[in-house]
């Protein structure tokens, strides 16, 4: 989100350039810049000690993909602390292990994703009402149920874990 008016005061900003930022959004009465914000959201893909894949049926995301665990981050939240709390909330699951992958801009919400690996171990679900269904899957058959853009950080994960998995010669 690009601020227009300030936040504090509620005066109308001006543009002023400020450094190697450019030009940026600036108030005149408080005499201080307004960087653009936006949401940070983790994206979870659950493993378990098979190296299966858990992929998530919301409707309300798709009715046609599956999806990884997301989530947004709250305020003073760190990332990796989201993902955990992500993970136990729509799946039941507790992670064993979590590793940072990755961060991705996603264009179409203009959020921050940041990616993670999670392991659990196989134990029967316990599902959010925010999740239709869920169910595991080899990494190959998830590959073939999340989203096939390049740009889908559910597939860049899956890929990347489907890498992981494969014998080295």
């Amino acid at each position: 989100m690009t601020f227009k008016y300030c936040p504090d005061c509620g005066a109308l900003l001006s543009s002023r350039v400020l450094g190697d930022e450019g030009a940026v959004p600036w108030c005149d009465s408080c005499g201080k810049p307004w960087f653009p914000v936006f949401p940070v959201a983790v994206i979870c893909l659950v493993r378990n000690e098979e190296g299966e894949v858990l992929l998530l049926r919301q409707n309300y995301i798709s009715e046609v993909y599956r999806n990884l665990v997301s989530g947004y981050v709250t305020p003073g939240e760190r990332c990796e602390e989201a993902a955990r709390r992500e993970v136990e909330e729509e799946t039941g699951l507790r992670p064993t292990a979590i590793e940072i992958k990755g961060t991705w801009w996603f264009e179409k919400k203009q959020m921050m994703m940041v990616g993670f690996f999670v392991d659990v171990e196989k134990a029967p679900l316990r599902l959010s009402v925010e999740v239709d269904g869920a169910s595991w899957h080899t990494p190959e058959e998830a590959l073939g149920l999340v989203h096939p853009h390049s740009y889908s950080v559910s597939r860049i994960l899956t890929e990347m874990h489907l890498n992981t998995c494969k014998p080295k010669i």
